[in-house]
């Protein structure tokens, strides 16, 4: 039996599993983490990227993530974290025909709305295995902003903002993040040949211990590779503590590999979610806004 189903809906069952696994709640890359590590999704699929930049994988995720929540199964109410709700925890694992509702009702409720033009929008097909009788089609071109971008979507615009800027332009947006951030003494060298190190800074953890960093900016809209990974540790040898790549684009499976590699001074990896997640954080750039949503419970009693 073939049920014409989005892709990402492969993931749907992945999710719950790993928030399960997780112990029912967890932040948004530890679930495309585990969910990777389970369905051994293969790095060639991981490290594949949307026309529009981002990761590919974990954008699909995140659409299961979405139709999960609006469908009860992911409580949508803390932003930053999923959690299992009841529905989620009653149900177990959603049968090939309950996948199809789900999606079913979601989309007739999202119809009106651009998210459901984008979502159904692409001709081509796929054939992915969910279980062991049944097959769905699915559609492996529905690329979409990844759905926790909903208020407003101001995440992609930010970082088509940051994507814009010079590079030294990006470099001094970082020095200024780093500070906003607790380091000290934040250095922009602007030198050139030095092995791609773009400043040094200062990490205090507490009066009596403290991290020299050198950091390195990369305002990609691909993917960093193992290879740059490799250099900037070896021209940072014998100079600094720690190392530190910031990049508005995201970092291959092989690169993060390398960033904390057994017997080498580790690298922290800082990809374009995590940037914005920073500035959002920080209110670097970024203007929070209030909305309210009405509770007609309260009002019943006066009807």
């Amino acid at each position: 039996m073939i049920l014409p189903v989005p892709e990402f809906a492969r993931w749907i069952n992945p999710v719950l599993r790993a928030l399960g696994e997780l112990g029912g709640s967890a932040r948004p890359r530890e679930v495309v983490e585990r969910v990777a590590q389970n369905e051994q999704v293969p790095d060639d699929v991981l490290d594949l990227l949307n026309p529009s930049g981002g990761q590919r994988f974990s954008n699909q995720v995140h659409w299961a993530r979405f139709f999960l929540a609006d469908a009860g199964f992911i409580d949508r109410s803390k932003r930053g974290v999923w959690k299992l709700t009841e529905a989620a925890n009653a149900a177990g694992q959603l049968s090939a025909s309950d996948l199809l509702d789900l999606v079913r009702e979601v989309q007739e409720r999202s119809r009106s709305t651009s998210l459901a033009a984008e979502s159904d929008a692409s001709p081509p097909v796929a054939v992915v295995d969910v279980s062991p009788q049944v097959t769905l089609s699915v559609d492996p071109s529905s690329e979409a902003p990844p759905p926790d971008h909903e208020e407003g979507d101001y995440k992609s615009r930010l970082l088509k903002v940051l994507q814009s800027l010079a590079p030294s332009g990006f470099e001094r947006l970082c020095q200024r993040l780093l500070r906003e951030a607790g380091f000290e003494q934040v250095v922009v060298t602007g030198k050139s040949n030095d092995g791609g190190i773009d400043g040094h800074g200062v990490l205090s953890v507490n009066h009596f211990v403290s991290f020299r960093v050198l950091f390195q900016c990369k305002r990609y809209s691909g993917t960093v590779a193992p290879a740059q990974v490799r250099d900037f540790r070896g021209a940072m040898q014998g100079r600094a503590d720690k190392g530190l790549i910031l990049t508005t684009g995201s970092f291959t499976t092989e690169a993060k590999r390398e960033a904390s590699r057994d017997g080498a001074p580790p690298i922290e990896l800082v990809d374009g979610d995590e940037l914005v997640e920073l500035f959002a954080k920080l209110e670097l750039g970024l203007r929070p806004v209030t909305t309210y949503e009405v509770d007609e419970s309260f009002f019943a009693e006066y009807l």
